[in-house]
């Protein structure tokens, strides 16, 4: 109930902030509408010059990047550590986290908190919805169960290897580390497997597996992509990742020395 109570106020001081600056709140919408549409035009224009791409139809791929959208925007509402060590490390303001009762992490999660990323997995669920309708896949409790238990190990994921490389920042005060480049890996994910050569194959899969934020578990519920058994190892992954994620961090506050260590 501690907790519980603790997001209530954060979300209040949120809102509050929010609600003075209202126009910023609505660019930040705009943009992230308008960088997901440019993503999408993409896979049209691709798709103007050939009819399948690594035997994905159109509609199919346009499918995986709705689902890709769904836990990204999850995880950029609620797991943002984005600017962690600009913010925490090279400014000093662990210290002040470190000396409040609830965990450090649930503090930092919950002051940086951005509820207009949801706003992507809302356009990424209708676009799975007409994407599902147009390919005439079947959609049941099962479905959405499944669905539902994907999603999730897909957020688990993002945030297990944000959380994990996001702890460096205590070994080392770089503003940004390697944050920026794993954020361009991460888009591989929405697109086929076999596109890519063995090296980025296993790297999507097993090192970094992104292609477990979007291609693998879209494709359960298209039939003929091979990967149905392999989707369905999402959560697992998620939560081995969660583990790591965690364990790592856990370890790297024990690190920390303070801001003028």
């Amino acid at each position: 109930m501690y907790y519980i109570g603790l997001i209530g106020e954060y979300l209040k001081n949120y809102m509050k902030t929010r609600l003075t600056y209202r126009a910023d709140f609505w660019v930040e919408v705009v943009s992230d509408l308008l960088f997901q549409a440019t993503n999408l035009i993409f896979i049209f224009i691709v798709f103007m010059h050939t009819p399948t791409l690594a035997g994905w139809t159109r509609d199919e791929m346009v499918f995986v990047y709705g689902y890709f959208m769904i836990p990204y925007g999850i995880f950029s509402c609620f797991f943002n550590l984005w600017s962690f060590s600009e913010r925490y490390i090279v400014k000093g303001e662990m210290d002040r986290i470190l000396t409040r009762p609830a965990h450090n992490l649930f503090q930092i999660l919950l002051e940086n908190v951005d509820p207009p990323a949801l706003i992507g997995s809302v356009v990424g669920a209708l676009i799975m919805g007409i994407c599902w309708t147009q390919l005439g896949l079947d959609f049941g409790l099962v479905e959405l169960l499944v669905l539902l238990l994907l999603l999730a190990g897909s957020v688990l994921i993002y945030f297990g290897i944000y959380a994990a490389l996001t702890s460096i920042s205590f070994y080392s005060d770089a503003p940004t580390g390697i944050l920026p480049l794993i954020w361009n890996i991460q888009s591989y994910g929405r697109y086929p497997l076999t596109i890519y050569n063995r090296f980025i194959q296993v790297l999507l899969t097993w090192i970094l597996p992104f292609a477990f934020v979007g291609v693998i578990p879209a494709s359960y519920f298209m039939t003929g992509k091979g990967m149905t058994q392999l989707a369905l190892l999402t959560p697992i992954i998620g939560l081995l990742f969660l583990a790591i994620g965690l364990t790592m961090w856990n370890v790297g506050v024990k690190r920390y020395r303070g801001a003028g260590s």
